[in-house]
């Protein structure tokens, strides 16, 4: 597992340990990520999807967007996919079924942004959750949590 000793980042160290945990995630990892708007989120997923392309040797996405607008966009490896949800619009849990969400993940590296509407359907699963907050313009302080179930 990953061993970190701060929990203020800058963007330099958020990239840094970005890398070191794309080292931990396999097909069926599940990365939910809580935080303000403006926290961070989308930007630790870019340097942890980035990352993944360099551990598989392939070419980087040329844009990585957050998936506010269409909820969720797919990035192609070479044995699975990774799954960007953004869950910010989301009333209710019966929209995720139009998505297959609760079928995606054995299948895949999911990260979902705004996690909050699905966290009781998680009782099952293990799952990495990360808390971001805005500390300054340039820093985030960053809790990462691991729930083995």
């Amino acid at each position: 597992m990953i061993e970190e000793n701060k929990d203020i980042f800058n963007l330099k160290d958020l990239e840094v340990f970005a890398k070191k945990f794309a080292l931990n995630l396999n097909k069926g990892s599940l990365v939910l990520l809580k935080g303000d708007l403006g926290s961070g989120k989308t930007t630790f997923i870019r340097f942890i999807i980035n990352s993944l392309f360099e551990i598989n040797k392939l070419n980087k996405p040329v844009q990585i967007k957050s998936p506010s607008f269409p909820i969720l966009l797919t990035y192609d490896l070479k044995n699975y996919e990774i799954y960007h949800y953004d869950f910010y619009r989301i009333q209710n849990v019966s929209e995720l079924k139009e998505l297959d969400f609760f079928e995606n993940f054995s299948d895949s590296i999911s990260f979902i942004e705004w996690p909050e509407i699905i966290l009781e359907n998680f009782s099952n699963i293990n799952y990495y959750l990360i808390e971001m907050k805005t500390v300054t313009d340039k820093t985030r302080k960053m809790n990462l949590n691991f729930f083995k179930n």
